[in-house]
């Protein structure tokens, strides 16, 4: 059962993108810390945990999908599953979809706050997610405020 559980997931596209996106958010998250002089271990070792326990439940769920065989996919309209291309969609490829975007909007946050180039629209977007969801206020030169 392991080793079908490891085929499914080394097959499956998003926790291949999952994979990607928790290394690219590890490595500007690393790049931001050293820009900002603030490395700590404390919470680089603290997003380790977390990032780990993601794909560590990723694996398990896709278990419970052999297991109990889940298709959630009849209550996702026509016209997404057309443009997500797959014909299967369990508990595992739901939860690695929302992990994708968790990812994602940490992904585009460290990328603003690094200064790196990113669309108006969505630097905008992030700004505003900054100011209203976290301490991470970023100034008009694009430092970082923390603010307690």
């Amino acid at each position: 059962m392991m080793k079908e559980i490891i085929i499914l997931l080394s097959n499956n596209m998003l926790f291949k993108a999952l994979l990607i996106c928790v290394s690219l958010d590890s490595i500007l998250g690393a790049l931001r810390a050293i820009k900002e002089h603030k490395f700590n271990s404390c919470v680089g070792i603290d997003g380790a945990i977390r990032k780990a326990a993601m794909l560590f439940s990723v694996c398990l769920l896709m278990s419970i999908d052999v297991i109990m065989n889940v298709n959630v996919l009849s209550f996702v309209p026509e016209q997404y599953v057309q443009i997500l291309g797959i014909n299967k969609m369990g508990i595992c490829e739901f939860f690695s979809l929302l992990f994708i975007l968790y990812e994602a909007v940490s992904i585009l946050k460290n990328m603003t706050l690094c200064g790196l180039p990113v669309p108006t629209r969505i630097k905008n977007f992030i700004q505003k997610f900054l100011e209203d969801m976290t301490e991470e206020l970023p100034d008009q030169e694009g430092e970082t405020n923390h603010e307690i």
